[in-house]
């Protein structure tokens, strides 16, 4: 609220340098909120089809997490008044790298009732097909 209110009194003063500053570091804010948001669905997306992939198996339960998470990604990236979206697709493809080995521990400690180390989950699994078959279910996902 703070920002606003020095956002209004830099327009009164016509101080037009400063206010879009200040409004590129709100829209840089909201960038960072919106990411983080994204990167927290797909830490679940990535644990259950780690876990499809690792047990070769799915459940119902899995599969609808798998499309809450994914309608999540699609809901949460898009601009709704700008139009476009926070995050292209090699964006999306730095984030799954960069979420994939928290995946993964959380995912060791849910496949196989947690019998298996991450490493170990790790050698079970193709982890460049997962992240690849993650940014496709996401660049093919269509919003109902």
């Amino acid at each position: 609220m703070e920002e606003l209110e020095a956002l209004r009194k830099m327009i009164e003063e016509h101080d037009y340098s400063s206010a879009l500053a200040l409004i590129d570091e709100m829209d840089e804010i909201a960038k960072d909120d919106k990411i983080v948001k994204i990167e927290s669905f797909l830490v679940v997306l990535l644990v259950h089809i780690i876990k499809q992939q690792a047990e070769k198996r799915t459940t119902s339960s899995w599969e609808r997490s798998i499309d809450h998470a994914l309608f999540s990604v699609i809901k949460s990236n898009k601009r709704r008044s700008a139009g476009g979206y926070y995050l292209k697709p090699e964006e999306l493809q730095a984030a799954i790298d960069e979420v994939f080995s928290y995946a993964l521990k959380e995912a060791a400690g849910e496949a196989f009732g947690g019998a298996f180390s991450p490493k170990q989950l790790l050698d079970m699994i193709n982890s460049e097909q997962i992240k690849a078959e993650v940014l496709n279910k996401i660049l093919n996902y269509e919003l109902p």
